[in-house]
């Protein structure tokens, strides 16, 4: 991808500090179609290959930052450690929560966000924007409306779709999850609340 193209994928003001990360590792970066099961993934360098990145075209300019930050602490940590350390262990969520603070501090991302991201710094999750409260407000920021909805969204016993064409009905809600119950088969699933579904 040309490397100025990046620039309007990402907030204002970050371009620089981010390029610079690209530049000293020499990361190839791809901007992939939308995955469904990932957002960005990272391949180490070999002797044949440099670092890889890949991000989700689809992303709004935050979920994009903090998908490639997420990524790029996974270079960092293979730089300092190799793989000698678990790819989601502490070692990683030092690096990770080292990273995204130095783009915390130049108060780049809208508040809300930033209350979401701060409370994750502790302990990041394996997936980036993967906390719920985090899901929820970056899709305020989404340019492109799906008609998608998150699960908690729906009313009780309302019937939705997931991406594989399965139809379930939304149940009661167990401590964090929904019970729900595939309407083909009437086996049981939990769901997360903020699973996007598409309301039958």
């Amino acid at each position: 991808m040309p490397i100025d193209l990046l620039q309007h994928r990402l907030p204002p003001g970050t371009y620089e500090p981010v390029l610079a990360y690209l530049q000293q590792f020499k990361v190839h970066l791809t901007i992939t179609r939308e995955r469904k099961t990932i957002l960005g993934d990272y391949r180490h360098r070999t002797h044949i290959n440099n670092h890889r990145i890949s991000i989700n075209g689809n992303l709004n300019i935050y979920s994009f930052l903090i998908t490639l930050l997420h990524e790029l602490a996974h270079l960092l940590t293979f730089e300092q450690y190799g793989n000698k350390v678990q790819s989601h262990g502490r070692e990683w969520k030092m690096v990770y929560a080292r990273l995204l603070d130095q783009f915390l501090k130049n108060k780049i991302f809208p508040y809300e966000i930033e209350r979401e991201l701060f409370a994750s710094l502790s302990n990041p999750a394996a997936s980036s924007c993967a906390e719920d409260g985090l899901i929820r407000v970056l899709r305020k920021y989404n340019k492109e409306d799906n008609g998608n909805r998150l699960l908690e969204e729906l009313p009780h016993h309302a019937l939705f779709r997931i991406d594989d064409g399965r139809v379930f009905q939304r149940g009661e809600k167990l401590r964090k999850r929904y019970q729900c119950t595939e309407v083909k088969t009437g086996k049981i699933y939990l769901f997360s609340p903020v699973h996007e579904v598409e309301l039958v």
